[in-house]
């Protein structure tokens, strides 16, 4: 028989943990459900009210609810119902990749990049070695070289095209990804390179520079506004053509071609962005220790062995939790892409943009084609996508190690 003091210790858990419970229910929970139900829906602006009849739109559709319906009707056509076949919006996304020309693209993309993989791994084992004989940057150079050999032979430009055309989905998700690989790394170097310049005893006015260096990062609480001056910088008549006239050059029109709009979009997200790698390497570098580095030039170590040796080793912990975060924020661009290009240039009715990123592909979805039904699929997949890459950087980086270990 359970205790009067029992009941009471789960009472009182209840009423501090209830407020949470409800709050998870009706703001994650039933938001999740109603993405996933409306994705087998054929909802969209002319079919946007629903056929409160059946089982499951009655309960999960507010406008179902009685506090909520309303007799006037919605929309121009029927009721929105479950798609026939079920799984057709999905099928519409994916489109034909997992046909056989598709997969023998990606296989054929995918084997370029063996050599870089073989090189990380050949780099471990040397790692381990008193004295490799070949060194790493010999190994990646060479992985470099097979790869783009592979990718002449096995004519790489078809295979992208290829899987470009196999479905929306896969457009937008390799562009976004294009754009994180690209951006990511551009900011981590450039952040290093003046986080060292700012941890340097040889360089006056440091305070100074902090502040100026920083400015971007401040500057991106009003990203679109920036975003726009950027954009004036690019146009056709803008200031950077303006100065090519002067010197006689008849400056291209930047923002309507895909690899130079493309391009200006990880630059500008570059400016924004670096100043927090910045920050990070900075605070993690002056937390190493001087005598460390006095060791190694009394050993006779390079400024290139005791960046590589011992700075880049000892600042990975600070590091890679601020590269996995700023992947995250990279893959859910929206605000300086939408007011540079809005997802342009646009080459081809019907397919996404030269910058049609994920979050910019579902606001088109939902605001401009008001495709509910597809939007909600996209939303569905794309939550698969991220929680399966949320999982792998939490191991990656070890971050929840200390909650599992006694």
């Amino acid at each position: 028989m359970v205790s009067w003091s029992n009941r009471r210790k789960a009472l009182t858990v209840l009423l501090f943990t209830g407020p949470t419970i409800i709050g998870i229910l009706l703001f994650n929970i039933y938001p999740i459900l109603l993405s996933v139900y409306t994705s087998f829906t054929n909802r969209n602006r002319f079919r946007p009210n629903p056929d409160c009849d059946v089982f499951l739109t009655g309960i999960l559709d507010p406008l179902c609810w009685p506090q909520f319906r309303t007799s006037a009707p919605v929309g121009l056509g029927q009721p929105y119902r479950l798609q026939d076949p079920l799984f057709a919006n999905y099928a519409n996304l994916i489109g034909n990749l997992f046909t056989p020309e598709a997969l023998s693209a990606m296989a054929a993309i995918a084997l370029c990049f063996v050599p870089l993989v073989a090189a990380a791994f050949v780099n471990r084992r040397l790692q381990r070695m008193m004295e490799p004989p070949v060194a790493p940057s010999i190994v990646w150079l060479g992985a470099l070289v097979l790869g783009f050999i592979l990718a002449a032979v096995i004519n790489v430009a078809n295979a992208y095209e290829t899987l470009m055309r196999s479905g929306d989905f896969v457009v937008v998700v390799f562009r976004t990804l294009l754009f994180v690989v690209a951006r990511v790394p551009f900011s981590f170097l450039l952040g290093l390179t003046f986080a060292l310049l700012l941890n340097s005893d040889y360089l006056p006015g440091r305070t100074l520079f902090r502040v100026l260096l920083f400015v971007p990062w401040a500057a991106s609480s009003l990203a679109i506004l920036m975003a726009l001056i950027w954009q004036f910088f690019f146009r056709e008549q803008g200031t950077l053509n303006q100065v090519l006239a002067i010197f006689g050059i008849d400056g291209p029109s930047w923002l309507r071609d895909p690899v130079s709009a493309f391009a200006i979009v990880v630059l500008v997200d570059t400016w924004f962005s670096y100043p927090f790698f910045m920050i990070v390497i900075l605070g993690a570098l002056q937390a190493v220790p001087r005598d460390v580095y006095e060791a190694a030039e009394l050993d006779g170590a390079s400024w290139w062995q005791q960046l590589t040796r011992i700075t880049l080793p000892l600042i990975r912990p600070a590091v890679l939790p601020a590269t996995v975060l700023t992947s995250i924020t990279a893959f859910q661009m929206f605000g300086t892409v939408w007011a540079i290009t809005q997802g342009g240039p646009v080459n081809e009715v019907g397919r996404p943009g030269a910058t049609e990123f994920v979050i910019v592909y579902a606001y088109k979805q939902i605001f401009q084609t008001q495709n509910y039904g597809n939007a909600t699929a996209f939303a569905v997949i794309l939550f698969i996508f991220l929680f399966t890459a949320t999982l792998y950087s939490l191991r990656l980086t070890r971050i929840t190690k200390g909650a599992y270990e006694s």
